[in-house]
């Protein structure tokens, strides 16, 4: 069985982690069966999946039960169809948007971090907000609200930006007393794309995160913590007030997007729990061809606390039926209250 590098893998890791996966991909060779498919997942996860440990403690997962609760599905005379639908409930037990199943008839997933919580955005109140005239830049849309208070959105890290986008999108900005860095509905993209529009705001090296990667096949077996620090830009930087709209929807890199700013002293995070999924996804493969996603390096916040299960905000604050009819956000209307302090 081949794993491999997500693209979104931070370049140093990328390396580092291809001379390391010679020694993890020294698979037993199972049947294309449904028990042997069966039996490779199980097994990819047992062995490379990095939360298992930590998920146990949080809810209690057991691997092994979770083995022995969907063995006794699987039938030699199952349709793939079935196959397929047994392996995906299997991995939801996981809890763990990072972890899909892909087959040419189907995307096996789990979304319940975000479908399970109310929005707390509305793409109509964001465009009564931003008008017909904001600017954009790249991946970014920006306007100054009449308030003088900045406004920014991001709605994917995929989305790519540039040096050039982000001092020209700042200099446009510069005169505003406090800015809203908008995310909501982020569900990441990119770690590059988030790491550069963070070190913006950051004035001094600092320390933002660890990380760890897997060195056997035990649940407990990591490498040392490894120190993250985001490095200041040696562009056009932000130094006023910011505020950062987050909702359950903000994952992966917009999950980790939120943790570099939350470090930063004049930085509020103001919204609703993030969405989590603080594991950097590999992916391998099933006897029958289908690809399986999952979760491989952990990365912890500075406090070495896991975030895969989200993030508080500052500021706990939702979007209220009565703003809504009159056509405001209740949290972009917090955030402009926050910055005009």
């Amino acid at each position: 069985m081949k794993h491999y590098v997500t693209d979104t893998m931070r370049k140093y890791l990328y390396f580092l982690l291809l001379l390391l996966l010679p020694a993890c991909v020294d698979e037993e060779e199972l049947p294309d069966t449904p028990q042997g498919n069966f039996e490779a997942l199980w097994k990819i996860v047992d062995q490379h999946y990095c939360f298992l440990d930590y998920k146990q403690h949080e809810y209690g997962l057991n691997w092994n039960a979770v083995y022995n609760k969907y063995k006794v599905r699987i039938d030699k005379d199952m349709t793939s169809l079935q196959l397929f639908e047994v392996l995906t409930q299997m991995l939801a037990e996981l809890r763990d948007g990072h972890v899909n199943l892909s087959a040419s008839h189907d995307y096996g997933r789990y979304w319940s971090w975000r479908e399970d919580y109310p929005a707390n955005f509305s793409d109509s109140l964001l465009r009564a907000y931003l008008g017909t005239d904001y600017k954009i830049a790249s991946g970014l849309s920006y306007r100054i609200l009449d308030d003088n208070i900045g406004y920014m959105r991001y709605e994917s890290f995929s989305s790519p930006i540039g040096e050039g986008n982000l001092d020209e999108a700042l200099t446009y900005l510069i005169l505003c007393q406090g800015l809203i860095i908008d995310i909501r509905g982020n569900g990441g993209g990119d770690l590059t794309n988030a790491e550069k529009l963070a070190a913006r705001f950051c004035q001094e090296k600092t320390l933002v995160g660890y990380m760890q990667h897997k060195t056997g096949p035990g649940h407990s077996e990591f490498s040392p913590l490894e120190a993250h620090y985001l490095e200041p830009s040696s562009n056009i930087r932000w130094h006023k007030p910011v505020v950062v709209l987050t909702n359950r929807h903000v994952f992966s890199a917009a999950n980790e997007f939120t943790m570099y700013m939350k470090t930063l002293p004049q930085v509020k995070v103001v919204g609703d729990h993030t969405g989590g999924g603080a594991g950097m996804p590999f992916s391998s493969s099933l006897p029958n061809g289908w690809s399986v996603r999952f979760s491989a390096v952990p990365t912890y916040d500075a406090r070495r606390q896991s975030m895969e299960f989200g993030i508080d905000p500052d500021y706990y604050v939702s979007l209220q039926d009565e703003d809504f009819r009159r056509g405001r956000d209740t949290i972009i209307e917090f955030a402009r209250q926050l910055l005009n302090q």
